[in-house]
């Protein structure tokens, strides 16, 4: 990826600039009780001493962000205090005026402005022929990113900050495709202390940086020369890793309260499962030992007077025994993880491809660690799919592993949003949002075949009676009060497979596609 775009931006403002105004359309809708997370975050950073952030318990919704997200909560606190002191008063639980409703979906909306910032970045890096910038691969990368239906859902209707987030990481993709990989890692380090789910990632970045940056020369088969390491290359890198991480914890550290801080980021009681299973292995996992231990019950194989009480069916509950299969441990899902991307990280050190190869190295780090993670949450996925949609632009056989991971991925985050005035603006968003999708992509590899096969083309078309089925269908049945969870299960299981076969399909592309295709700029 090494062009440079038209002097002509317009498209892009334009597209920036509508964005913003649907967003701000969204500030009256629905959200959920991470408005009351980050309203809390909001008053204990501004009305406590630094040593009880992380101690602070008035709330259910304590703090569990890293510290740098915390300083942020506390510099718009002081914004915050202008619309309305009273949200900042830390016993005001559930507190939501109309003034604080608009503060903080305003300050979403203007921290977009660094996602803004990032797509702008990262489209100057996409290969382009001239004349084609209206509609070609920069503008099809920027709706794809920018007007991301499940950035729109997660941040605008649901709430949370992972726009600014994601443009941090974006900005960070792109100066190492510009070989300014200093700034690239700084960039990530500071990520990391402001949202920790980014550890999914940082094994691609370690072993990139290590490989090509730390590195400085390849044989002429393109495998390392050992002696062109640069130790002044690795101090800088750990410099700048130490430093960020100094800043972060060093007032926690001087505080004797790392072991605190730690125990909210990492907070291991919790169950294998969300109370909604992010579509994963271990929500099909789950399903085959209910089904075992149903089959089991029935032909008289299993007790069920022995069988474990806890219910998959209620919705709330995050811990349990499985009845059949063997119950899964934090250690369990730690292993999986690191096996399922381990060749993802021995192919960018054994023949890195530069820049498009760590990008999609840290896909698939995103992707595994979402497939095989202790207590993943579904808006996870957007770890991946945000990501891919670089590659999506650059390769036919990525563009049709991002149409199967995006529309199953958006799809399982339809559950966020439960409420009947915000179903016709889901449906809306996902429809505009996947339609774009395929056939911008379908015209920009026109000369290259269908995208998705006829099986493909099924699956997915799949989801349009199983929406009908669980948003109108199933509420009318008997089994509704019964089985309020089944919805919930059918979605996660249907949207695991589509998940679960993306996976597969980038490993296969990872491993058979050849080094000799390189539409990118080596660094």
């Amino acid at each position: 990826m090494a062009a440079s775009m038209t002097t002509d931006q317009s498209w892009f403002f334009a597209l920036a600039l509508g964005v913003s105004f649907l967003k701000c359309l969204l500030i009256n809708a629905y959200h959920s009780t991470d408005f009351e997370v980050h309203r809390n975050w909001l008053a204990l950073t501004h009305s406590l001493p630094v040593s009880q952030w992380y101690y602070e318990a008035t709330s259910e919704w304590t703090l569990d962000y890293p510290p740098l997200f915390a300083w942020f909560e506390y510099g718009l606190s002081h914004i915050a205090r202008v619309f309305d002191k009273e949200m900042l008063v830390v016993q005001n639980l559930n507190y939501a005026s109309a003034a604080t409703v608009l503060f903080q979906r305003l300050s979403v909306i203007v921290a977009d402005a660094l996602l803004f910032y990032g797509v702008k970045e990262c489209c100057k890096c996409l290969q382009e022929d001239k004349g084609k910038y209206l509609f070609g691969k920069p503008s099809i990368l920027a709706v794809l990113l920018m007007w991301n239906f499940g950035l729109l859902i997660v941040d605008h209707i649901h709430f949370q900050y992972n726009g600014f987030l994601f443009g941090v990481l974006l900005l960070s993709i792109a100066r190492h495709f510009q070989s300014r990989h200093l700034e690239g890692a700084l960039l990530f380090s500071i990520l990391l202390n402001l949202k920790h789910i980014y550890m999914y990632i940082a094994p691609a970045y370690g072993i990139f940086l290590l490989r090509c940056f730390c590195f400085t020369q390849n044989n002429a088969d393109g495998s390392l020369h050992w002696r062109s390491f640069s130790p002044l290359r690795l101090i800088a890198l750990g410099t700048i890793v130490v430093s960020t991480f100094a800043v972060s914890f060093g007032p926690f550290i001087a505080l004797g309260q790392l072991p605190q801080v730690l125990s909210r980021l990492f907070p291991f009681k919790r169950g294998l499962c969300h109370a909604y299973w992010a579509p994963n292995i271990w929500a099909l996992y789950n399903i085959a030992d209910k089904a075992f231990s149903i089959l089991g019950v029935k032909f008289k194989l299993l007790d069920i007077t022995k069988l474990p009480k806890a219910s998959m069916t209620g919705g709330l509950v995050q811990e349990f025994q499985h009845s059949v299969f063997p119950s899964v441990s934090p250690l369990a899902t730690l292993v999986c993880t690191l096996l399922s991307i381990l060749p993802a990280l021995f192919k960018i050190w054994h023949r890195p491809d530069g820049a498009r190869g760590f990008l999609r190295c840290l896909v698939l780090c995103a992707l595994g660690s979402f497939m095989f993670g202790w207590h993943v949450h579904e808006k996870a996925i957007l770890l991946a799919i945000l990501p891919l949609s670089l590659l999506a632009v650059e390769s036919r056989q990525d563009a049709r592993i991002f149409l199967i991971l995006s529309t199953t991925g958006h799809f399982s985050l339809f559950p966020l949003l439960f409420t009947t005035q915000e179903l016709p603006i889901k449906i809306f968003l996902m429809l505009i949002f996947t339609i774009f999708s395929f056939t911008s992509l379908k015209k920009l590899f026109r000369k290259e075949g269908a995208l998705v096969s006829t099986l493909e083309a099924v699956y997915l078309l799949g989801l349009i009676p199983l929406e009908l089925i669980c948003e109108f269908v199933y509420p009318l049945t008997v089994w509704q009060k019964t089985f309020p969870f089944l919805p919930l299960m059918l979605t996660s299981v249907y949207c695991a497979l589509g998940v679960t076969y993306s996976f597969i399909g980038l490993y296969i592309t990872l491993l058979t596609c050849s080094n000799a295709i390189n539409k990118v700029k080596i660094q």
